[in-house]
This record gives C-alpha cells, structure tokens and sequence, in this order.
C-alpha cells in the first residue's frame, strides 16, 4: 500500500513540475446533443505553427469529464512564445475555432468557445481536477 503512494505521489510530482508554461490558453468543447466537436481542426493548427515556426512541441492539457455528453476543455501553453508569435498564434488558433464552429450543424453538433483575452495561470492549472496530457486523436 505504501508503495502505491509512493509511486502515485512521484507521478503526481513529476506531472506538474514537468510543466512549463506558466499561462495557458483554454478553448471549452460543448455539446449540443450529440457529443463535442472533433480537436482535429485545433490540433492540426498547433502542429503546422509548430512546424511553420521551428517551434518545440507546444504544451496541450485535456480536463474531461465536465458533462455528461463529454464535454471537456483543452489547455494550450503559450509561455514558450515570443510576443509577436503569440499574437500570430492567439490570431490563427481564434480562426481556426471560429471556422469549425461555422462549419457545424447547429441542430446536431456541438461548439468550441475560446476567448482569446481569457487566460489560466499554473496556479490554478495545478488545481483542476482530470487533468491530462493530451494525446492527439486519431484522424477519420
């Protein structure tokens, strides 16, 4: 039993002082009656600026369990961009969303809201609860 807290305790340990960043861009993936819109969008974004950039992976977070459709929220980490890139990056991820959510059925399938002036500290990252690493989805 005391090994079990033991490696839990590191692993908690090693997550969060493995994090980087220190202010995180959050999008909130809703549901209207069918499930959460698809990351693929968003996610394809983050890699062609991270490519297009030279830039080191970018840190991404997933929280779920927020609803009972799957709601959940995505953490982006921007810390590692320079000023002008955040701009460009904030400026490009703000289309991104706005053109899924365009794109949607509004009867059927859920929205992506991101404010792009609304950001989360470590701090309060550190505080959530089901919080992981996000893992990319698989394209269909």
């Amino acid at each position: 039993m005391k090994k079990t807290f033991l490696i839990l305790g590191i692993f908690t340990c090693t997550f969060f002082f493995a994090q980087k960043s220190k202010t995180y861009l959050y999008l909130d993936y809703n549901s209207v009656c069918c499930g959460t819109p698809s990351t693929i969008p968003v996610m394809t974004y983050i890699e062609t600026f991270q490519s297009r950039n030279k830039r080191k992976p970018i840190e991404v977070y997933r929280q779920s369990g927020l609803g009972r459709e799957g709601e959940f929220k995505l953490f982006i980490g921007i810390d590692a961009l320079s000023k002008s890139q955040r701009k460009q990056f904030i400026k490009g991820l703000e289309e991104t969303v706005t053109s899924q959510n365009n794109k949607r059925s509004l009867n059927s399938d859920g929205s992506v809201f991101f404010t792009p002036t609304q950001s989360l500290s470590k701090e309060k990252l550190n505080q959530l609860n089901n919080l992981t690493i996000y893992k990319k989805e698989k394209l269909k």
